[in-house]
C-alpha cells in the first residue's frame, strides 16, 4: 500500500486563487475526507492528486513517487465522479472491464474481429471478464452486468461506477461527491457500502464531499477546507470536539452550533451577560471574544437556579431527540438538544435559564483562532 501526500498546493485562474499552500497526507490505507463548502478548493485539489489539472506550486507523492509531472494513466489513482461518467451505450460489465481493456489489451487487440485472431487476446479476454464478474459480485451487482447505464437506478449506476474503479487495484481512490446524486436513504446505505469496501481493499482514498455527515462518519481523518486554505486535518472525534477555527466548529455539527459574544475580564475569564462561562482564558483583558456551545452541550433550568436569561421560542421533536429554541434577553438564539423527556419539562414561552459545563465551552479570537482554556472547573454561567 502506498500513502499519498499532497504538499503545498497552490492553484490560480488569473487572479482567482482557488487553493493557498495546502497540505494533506494520507497514510497508507487512510480514508480522508475533504470536507467544506461548494467553492473551497475541494474538487480541485482532487482533479490535482489524479493528474487532471496541475498546481502553479507542489507536488503530488504517491508513496515515494512524484507524479506532480506524471500524466492521469501514469499515475495507478482511480477517480470516481458526482456524475458517474459511464458510457451509455455499453452494459455495466463492459463499463467495468474499460480500464483492464485499456491496460491490458494492445490497440490492435481491441478491435472487434481482428483483434480475436491476435494469439493471447482470448485468455486476456477471459481474465478481464472473471475479474469482472468478481468486483460485480463483492459490489452486489452481478445479476445487472448485460445492463446498460439507462436502465438502471441512481444507486445502481454508482456502484457500476465503484466497480469500474476496484477493478484496476489502485494506488489510490478519488472520489467526487459520489453519494450526491441519490435520495437520502440511499445515500446511508450506500456510504456504508463504500467504507465496507475500503475496508477490504484497504487502498488510501480520498472523499471529497459537502456533507459534514458522510465526512464523519466514514472517514479515520478530515480534513476541512475553506476558501482554498485549509483550517484542520484531525480525526473526526477532534474536528468536532475541538475545532482549531470558528469557522469550523461552525461548519461542523448539526444543528450548528451555539456561538454567543463575550469580553474577557480582568481574571481572564469570559463573561456574557456578567455570567461566567471560562476560567483563565489566554487572551488581554478587555479583548472580545466569541464563545461556542454544542447544542447538547447547553443545560437549560429554570429561572431561580441562576444563569443567563431566556425563554422558550420552539420545540422541535425528532424522535430520538427534542431541538428547544430558546432567545436570550439581549435576542440572541441558541438551540439545546435533548432528550425527549427531558423537553417535556419545558414549553413554548416559558422562562428558562441556560447553564453549561466549563469543559464544554470554545473560545475563539477575533480571528477566529481557538483560544486556550485551562482545565474544567465545573459548571459555570451560573455564577
Amino acid at each position: 500500500m502506498s500513502g499519498l501526500a499532497l504538499r503545498g498546493i497552490a492553484k490560480a485562474y488569473g487572479d482567482n486563487h482557488i487553493l493557498h499552500d495546502v497540505t494533506i497526507e494520507a497514510e497508507p490505507g487512510e480514508f480522508v475526507a475533504l470536507v467544506g463548502p461548494s467553492g473551497c478548493g475541494k474538487t480541485t485539489l482532487l482533479r490535482i492528486a489524479a493528474g487532471l489539472d496541475y498546481p502553479d506550486h507542489g507536488s503530488v507523492w504517491l508513496g515515494e513517487r512524484d507524479m506532480t509531472a506524471m500524466r492521469p494513466s501514469e499515475r495507478d489513482i482511480a477517480m470516481v465522479f458526482q456524475s458517474y461518467a459511464l458510457y451509455p451505450h455499453l452494459t455495466a460489465g463492459q463499463n467495468i472491464a474499460v480500464p483492464l481493456a485499456m491496460r491490458n489489451l494492445t490497440v490492435w487487440q481491441r478491435l472487434p474481429w481482428i483483434g480475436s485472431l491476435l494469439p493471447g487476446q482470448r485468455e486476456i479476454r477471459a481474465d478481464i471478464q472473471r475479474r469482472v464478474f468478481e468486483t460485480a459480485r463483492s459490489l452486489k451487482i452481478d445479476h445487472l452486468l448485460d445492463r446498460k447505464p439507462g436502465h438502471m437506478s441512481g444507486g445502481q449506476r454508482q456502484r457500476v461506477a465503484l466497480g469500474r474503479a476496484l477493478v484496476r487495484d489502485p494506488a489510490a481512490f478519488l472520489m467526487d461527491e459520489p453519494l450526491s446524486n441519490l435520495d437520502a436513504n440511499l445515500r446511508v446505505h450506500t456510504r456504508a457500502e463504500i467504507v465496507e469496501l475500503h475496508r477490504r481493499a484497504g487502498v488510501t482514498t480520498l472523499y471529497v464531499t459537502h456533507d459534514q455527515a458522510e465526512a464523519l462518519s466514514m472517514a479515520d481523518r478530515i480534513a476541512v477546507m475553506m476558501g482554498g486554505r485549509l483550517l484542520q486535518f484531525d480525526t473526526p472525534e477532534g474536528i468536532y470536539s475541538n475545532p482549531a477555527h470558528i469557522e469550523v466548529a461552525r461548519f461542523i455539527g448539526s444543528p450548528q452550533i451555539n456561538l454567543l459574544a463575550g469580553k474577557v475580564d480582568a481574571a481572564h475569564g469570559v463573561r456574557i451577560g456578567g455570567r461566567l462561562f471560562a476560567e483563565d482564558v489566554q487572551a488581554v483583558p478587555g479583548a472580545s471574544v466569541t464563545v461556542g456551545i454544542r447544542p447538547e452541550a447547553l443545560k437549560l433550568v429554570g429561572p431561580r437556579h441562576g444563569g443567563l436569561s431566556a425563554s422558550v421560542r420552539r420545540i422541535e421533536f425528532l424522535g430520538s431527540e427534542t431541538l428547544v429554541f430558546v432567545e436570550l434577553a439581549g435576542g440572541e438564539s441558541m438551540v439545546a438538544k435533548l432528550t425527549p423527556a427531558e423537553a417535556t419539562a419545558f414549553g413554548q414561552g416559558q422562562a428558562v435559564a441556560i447553564a453549561v459545563a466549563s469543559e464544554d465551552v470554545l473560545v475563539f479570537g477575533a480571528d477566529g483562532s481557538r483560544l486556550p482554556v485551562w482545565p474544567p472547573v465545573g459548571m459555570v454561567a451560573n455564577g
